[in-house]
């Protein structure tokens, strides 16, 4: 079995039809069938049922597909390595990154692993929550940052940080008129949230929080990146809830954010990680991770 192989049966099964397959490889069809009857041949089960109408995958073919794109991630990873150690760093940490985490530690735990260990590169790859356990599972990530607090066996969930779930407000709303805007309010208008499919610890916490009240919020959409989710609030169509980092960031214009009343409820953020013992980088840099929000919250006792 040869790379060119799985390169071809992963294009065909994201385009199931063999003439858009064998343009996106710049081959001919008729090489393309071949190969993948190769492929077939050598497995022992057929991967894909072609008709005059329309192509699919066999059940066999999507137990391979599940096990395919993680080969060409530990390619490209193999790939990074030895650019790495080409520019001179001697390690590298692979960090995950899912389910819409609040970024307000990341900066600082980056910068502080840079300053500590210099000589360690830090590579951070975006994805769904379920793709991250399985790459933790695989060895294709040494560690991982999600807002799910639970992420099946062999894999430890420790806190991480938290971060104040705010109010993202449309400039001139009436809601502004509270400077802690009590939920029962919140909930009077339209709210857009996070998408469940792409941030699942995140609206997973935000649905827990609004369940507190015995009202069914009026959820306007769904949204699957907070950008999405500012440019709604900007234009005046809906009310937002979010972390404070988050709002912090947004870009757009007439977003302003406000607390909720009461004890300011907090979304936590979880390091994800094999449940074995960890390598000597990546012991570093979980130490760091709890240094870097207990600090933090030192400097907010300070300054209160």
């Amino acid at each position: 079995m040869e790379f060119r192989h799985l390169r071809c049966f992963l294009i065909v099964a994201e385009e199931l039809h063999f003439a858009r397959a064998a343009e996106r490889l710049h081959i001919d069809q008729s090489p393309l069938s071949r190969t993948i009857k190769e492929l077939e041949e050598e497995l022992g089960a057929r991967l894909f049922v072609r008709t005059t109408r329309s192509t699919q995958l066999t059940r066999a073919g999507q137990s391979f597909l599940a096990h395919v794109p993680r080969v060409f991630t530990a390619l490209e990873q193999a790939r990074d390595s030895v650019k790495s150690a080409t520019n001179g760093f001697h390690g590298q940490l692979r960090i995950a990154l899912s389910d819409g985490i609040t970024p307000s530690r990341l900066p600082a735990l980056l910068a502080r692993s840079r300053e500590e260990d210099p000589e360690v590169e830090i590579r951070l790859f975006e994805m769904p929550l379920d793709q991250q356990i399985q790459g933790l599972h695989d060895d294709l990530y040494d560690a991982g940052f999600s807002m799910a607090e639970n992420a099946g066996d062999g894999i430890l969930v420790t806190p991480a940080w938290e971060d104040e779930l705010m109010v993202a407000v449309p400039a001139r709303h009436p809601v502004l008129a509270f400077k802690q805007i009590p939920l029962e309010e919140v909930l009077r208008y339209p709210l857009v949230l996070g998408d469940p499919a792409v941030c699942e610890g995140h609206a997973r916490q935000v649905d827990r929080f609004l369940r507190t009240l015995n009202q069914e919020p009026l959820i306007a959409q769904r949204v699957a990146t907070f950008d999405v989710m500012m440019t709604l609030v900007s234009a005046g169509l809906a009310l937002g809830l979010a972390g404070a980092a988050h709002i912090a960031s947004n870009r757009e214009p007439g977003v302003v954010g406000r607390p909720l009343a009461g004890q300011p409820p907090m979304l936590m953020t979880y390091l994800l990680r094999r449940d074995a013992e960890p390598s000597e980088m990546l012991a570093r840099f979980i130490e760091r991770v709890a240094f870097i929000d207990s600090a933090d919250d030192l400097g907010a006792a300070e300054d209160s």
